[in-house]
């Protein structure tokens, strides 16, 4: 039987230590974060947003009226494809200043579904980051995962892995809604831990189970290792 999340959570943090100070809390610069970097590290993810920040500005004025090269320079912190991320900075503060007068804050009056169509019109932002964008912006408590914490909870046992990836969220999303607390910190800090699980020890390619402190919960485990131990 699975075990209920919140202790999975609670043996989480007894290992890595409780998450890291969050990303940007503004729906905008949570954007703006998603897009400054492709495939970077936390860290280079990081200074890439702050030399925007401090270089730039986060507010959609100023980065249209930045020049190319200022903006160049801030994207290439974050790794590759830099002209790439600069330019979707532009269209992200174009779109913003269009849609919704420079200020994301009006989601918080939008019905949920509106809010999350809204936010894909945006370059880099597919539902699960429209999702972890109200998330962390507190706009709605919604239990937003990515691909590291999915895999996390599929080899935990809650939901079925499917063909399609869309398909193993829903079920994921569907398997927890019993576990979960509508609460933007409690969730947050559960999109942290088991995000940081994922990447750390229920890696997609040689799982560390041995030094799991879940293992005894682990469907995948039981399945696939328990057995000859």
């Amino acid at each position: 039987m699975t075990a209920p999340l919140a202790r999975i959570l609670d043996s989480l943090e007894s290992l890595y230590g409780p998450p890291p100070p969050l990303e940007p809390r503004d729906p905008f610069e949570l954007v703006l974060w998603e897009n400054v970097a492709y495939l970077a590290s936390d860290d280079r993810r990081q200074a890439a947003f702050a030399a925007l920040r401090h270089q730039v500005g986060t507010a959609p004025q100023a980065i249209l009226t930045a020049p190319s090269e200022r903006l160049r320079a801030v994207t290439s912190g974050g790794g590759i494809l830099a002209d790439r991320c600069a330019a979707k900075l532009q269209r992200a503060a174009a779109i913003a200043l269009r849609d919704f007068g420079g200020d994301l804050r009006s989601l918080r009056q939008a019905a949920p579904r509106d809010a999350l169509r809204a936010l894909r019109r945006f370059p880099g932002i597919g539902e699960p980051g429209a999702e972890k964008i109200l998330l962390f912006s507190g706009i709605r408590p919604i239990f937003a995962l990515e691909s590291n914490g999915l895999r996390a909870l599929l080899r935990l046992g809650f939901g079925e892995e499917k063909k399609s990836y869309s398909a193993s969220y829903r079920s994921v999303r569907e398997a927890t809604r019993q576990h979960v607390v509508e609460d933007c910190e409690w969730l947050i800090r559960a999109h942290h831990l088991l995000r940081r699980h994922g990447q750390e020890l229920c890696r997609r390619r040689a799982p560390r189970c041995e030094a799991c402190p879940v293992v005894a919960h682990c469907a995948y485990f039981q399945r696939n290792l328990g057995r000859s131990a």
